[in-house]
């Protein structure tokens, strides 16, 4: 008896035991389980706030108003260039990474377009030789250049290619002193070639490239009334002899090719546009006053009809701009 009531009161310790035993893994467990709540996923996610992607991303979200200005200038050059009509541009002027800016000027030869429905052209009478000395001022330089080119343009278009070798050597000299000397060397050397193959319609490829090239070359350097007055210097002697052809054999459809009144207005606006060391010269004020009154000229009322009369002091208007476009600078 005494055995059992030991062995009973034992009971409890021996219960006591196993139940501290299995309690003190219970109480392990969690202390293991501290090791995840240690591992800070969270804490250590904090890189997503190391990660500033979006602090770095507020500059790049600048970029595109820092881009800004510089995608609205082209369009402000625009509002404000003085508008070039539509059918003087030529196809290289409207790729999309050129566009119409302000270096954009008219095309020569889209201007001698017309030339082929005034055949024949006076180039006896109308001829002009390029002194042999140069001129010093570069907007001399420049609007001599565009009679040059308009010269080329004449003598293919008459075919009078042996005059092309003289052509070459004269525009060689004028693109090196514009700066241009290595662009168009390239196309003196294929005018030579075209001129003897003969190949017309590549002679006038390179007459208008030459262009082109000459105005790629002043965009790089920022002088866009250069480029324009290239462009001048080739209409107004394109318009000298039209004049003087149309004047010869009158008939209101060949009148109606020259009385171009838009493009009057056009270099009327763009002579004003010049820079004033430029624009204030003599006589640049004189071939502005003269391109306004072409402009009157030229403009024709709802089922009025071109004249002789009309053509002849147009003709007269335009050999006075041409002589006033050849003055030099002193």
């Amino acid at each position: 008896m005494i055995q059992r009531l030991v062995s009973m009161l034992c009971l409890p310790a021996a219960f006591a035991l196993p139940l501290h035993a299995q309690e003190a893994p219970a109480q392990q467990t969690p202390a293991q389980e501290v090791v995840p709540a240690q591992e800070v996923a969270p804490t250590q996610e904090v890189a997503p706030t190391q990660e500033v992607a979006p602090t770095q991303e507020a500059p790049a979200a600048q970029a595109p108003t820092q881009v800004a200005p510089a995608q609205e200038q082209p369009a402000d050059d625009v509002a404000e260039a003085n508008e070039i009509p539509a059918d003087l541009l030529d196809e290289a002027h409207m790729r999309e990474e050129l566009g119409v800016n302000e270096f954009t000027a008219p095309s020569i030869s889209k201007l001698f377009d017309t030339l082929q429905f005034l055949m024949p052209l006076p180039l006896v009478e109308t001829e002009r030789v390029m002194p042999d000395r140069m001129p010093l001022d570069r907007a001399d330089l420049a609007i001599e250049l565009g009679f040059l080119i308009a010269n080329g343009f004449l003598v293919v278009q008459a075919e009078q290619l042996d005059k092309v070798e003289t052509l070459a050597a004269d525009l060689t000299r004028y693109g090196k002193a514009l700066g241009a000397g290595n662009r168009v060397n390239r196309h003196a050397a294929s005018l030579l070639d075209s001129a003897k193959k003969p190949d017309v319609a590549q002679l006038k490829k390179e007459l208008a490239a030459t262009q082109r090239d000459v105005e790629a070359e002043l965009v790089s350097l920022k002088d866009a009334d250069l480029a324009h007055l290239i462009s001048m210097g080739g209409w107004i002697r394109a318009l000298e002899v039209s004049t003087v052809a149309v004047d010869k054999q009158f008939s209101e459809e060949r009148a109606r090719k020259v009385m171009r009144e838009d493009i009057a207005d056009y270099y009327t606006e763009s002579i004003a546009g010049l820079e004033p060391r430029i624009s204030e010269r003599p006589n640049y004020l004189a071939m502005r006053d003269l391109l306004a009154g072409l402009r009157s000229e030229m403009t024709l009322q709802d089922g009025q009809a071109p004249t002789p009369e009309m053509m002849r002091e147009i003709r007269e208007k335009a050999a006075q701009l041409a002589g006033l476009a050849l003055q030099r600078k002193q």
